[in-house]
């Protein structure tokens, strides 16, 4: 499945724009890179100290990828007793959230999201019926 393939290296290069590389060289400076990272959100945690947040995502893969960027990070997600399961609450600070979190959170959501729209519509237009466009919009019946 070509379409998968392309997705799946799309996403691959987004994220190596973050956080990893190819060569051993590159791994070695994008680790290198990671750790001075890390050692900033410690420096941030001092000037602009960790605040609650609450994000609520509409889907099941968009929670699964922030709460996996999340981790990466070392930030720990969770969510409050009777919370809905869509809300990941996380501790960390505003600059952190506003300069690097969600920009990589947003890029690598809008990749997943294309491919997972990709592969249903493919899906869809294989086993089922080809034509799966959006309904044609009728005006009101009054009566």
């Amino acid at each position: 499945m070509s379409v998968e393939r392309d997705m799946i290296e799309k996403m691959r290069k987004i994220e190596a724009l973050f956080a990893r590389a190819g060569t051993e060289g590159e791994r070695m400076a994008a680790e290198s890179a990671l750790e001075r990272m890390k050692m900033r959100i410690e420096a941030c945690k001092q000037a602009d100290p960790a605040v609650e947040y609450k994000f609520s995502l509409n889907n099941t893969w968009s929670r699964r990828l922030l709460i996996a960027l999340l981790r990466r990070y070392d930030i720990e997600p969770y969510r409050r007793y009777r919370q809905r399961r869509t809300t990941v609450m996380a501790k960390v600070s505003r600059s952190f959230v506003d300069q690097t979190l969600w920009p990589e959170f947003t890029a690598l959501n809008e990749a997943l999201q294309a491919h997972l729209d990709a592969i249903t519509s493919s899906i869809i237009s294989q086993a089922i019926f080809a034509d799966s466009d959006d309904v044609e919009e009728v005006q009101a019946i009054e009566g």
